[in-house]
């Protein structure tokens, strides 16, 4: 008797796991997506110091593993029968990271095309976007436990872009200064990329501050 009710029950289980299966976790797969971002922003700001062509190379490969990532989380989310957070902010939290990656393999692809080598505000606008991805990874991480941490984390990033987008004022006043215009529009056009990235860390940012205000 006790041998059917448990073979009933192992049935019923199976039969829910079907109709009604896990959710995965969001939660980590968003950290880990994170984590892999702020590798890539690391591994930027050490090009940015020294201009080692094998760090830009390095970057490069990490832009398929991040591409990987990306592809796989977003299928996690398509398959998925429910979530722990708002569909719409996972997905726009999934882009906004894979877009940081892309930025930094996009800066350095055209520092190569250009001939641009870093310079002082490449370096620093790079060091104010690991501090934000910093922020975003450690936000994700807290996510799940502790949503007020995290939502302190998102400030955290938000204020590392606004002192990207200050040094890139600056760096263009600075640039404009010159008379060498064919290294004025290179120049821009690296500063520019930079900028963009940290817009988009931005972006992930309010995103996390948006999860916060919806699971607390």
């Amino acid at each position: 008797m006790t041998e059917k009710i448990e073979q009933t029950t192992s049935v019923v289980h199976r039969v829910l796991d079907r109709v009604f299966p896990k959710a995965p976790d969001f939660f980590l797969l968003l950290h880990q997506q994170a984590t892999q971002a702020l590798h890539t922003v690391e591994l930027l700001v050490d090009f940015m110091g020294t201009g080692d062509v094998e760090i830009g190379k390095h970057i490069k490969r990490d832009e398929h593993d991040a591409d990987t990532i990306k592809v796989n989380n977003i299928h996690t989310l398509n398959e998925a029968f429910s979530t722990q957070m708002d569909r719409e902010d996972i997905y726009r939290a999934i882009m906004d990271l894979d877009a940081i990656v892309n930025y930094c393999k996009d800066t350095v692809n055209e520092m190569d095309v250009l001939g641009i080598a870093p310079d002082r505000y490449t370096y620093e606008m790079a060091s104010a976007l690991r501090t934000g991805c910093q922020a975003i990874s450690a936000g994700f991480t807290k996510l799940g436990e502790a949503p007020a941490e995290a939502a302190h984390e998102a400030d955290a990033a938000r204020k590392a872009q606004r002192r990207a987008e200050k040094l890139y004022r600056k760096a263009l006043a600075e640039l404009f200064q010159g008379d060498d215009f064919l290294n004025m529009m290179k120049r821009r056009e690296i500063y520019q990329h930079l900028a963009r990235a940290a817009d988009r860390m931005a972006h992930c940012a309010n995103t996390l501050h948006d999860i916060v205000v919806k699971i607390s």
